[in-house]
């Protein structure tokens, strides 16, 4: 699968504004960060997709030479033996989720920059 452009949500969107002010990192950063950590915490299964009314982002801008890296992490956490088929676009809606959800998640950890740079490093928790 290949990804060219990427759209949040509206809500995503605004938290990506405040939490871009917040920490200094920019929001493919913070995209990034969010998808590792909503990964990390496992398969978003049900969850019903975004919509797509906010900020779009081109996929290289995003994931930069590693799409190839984040879509097989993405594979591996959603891909059961029930869903061994997925189809791209299942697996689109599922990024998207995990991007939304990760946003989410990290929105109440990151406060300040040394917040942002405790997170990257694995300290924080």
């Amino acid at each position: 699968m290949h990804i060219a452009k990427l759209r949040v949500s509206s809500e995503a969107t605004g938290r990506l504004r405040m939490l871009s002010q917040r920490s200094g990192l920019t929001p493919n950063l913070l995209c990034r960060m969010a998808l590792a950590s909503s990964l990390e915490t496992g398969p978003i299964g049900d969850m019903s997709a975004p919509e797509e009314n906010g900020q779009e982002f081109n996929a290289y801008t995003l994931f930069g030479s590693d799409q190839p890296i984040f879509l097989s992490l993405l594979s591996l956490v959603e891909e059961t033996e029930a869903d061994a088929n997925m189809d791209d676009q299942e697996l689109l809606r599922r990024l998207r989720c995990h991007i939304d959800r990760g946003i989410g998640q990290i929105a109440v950890r990151i406060s300040t920059p040394s917040d942002a740079a405790r997170l990257l490093s694995g300290i924080a928790a």
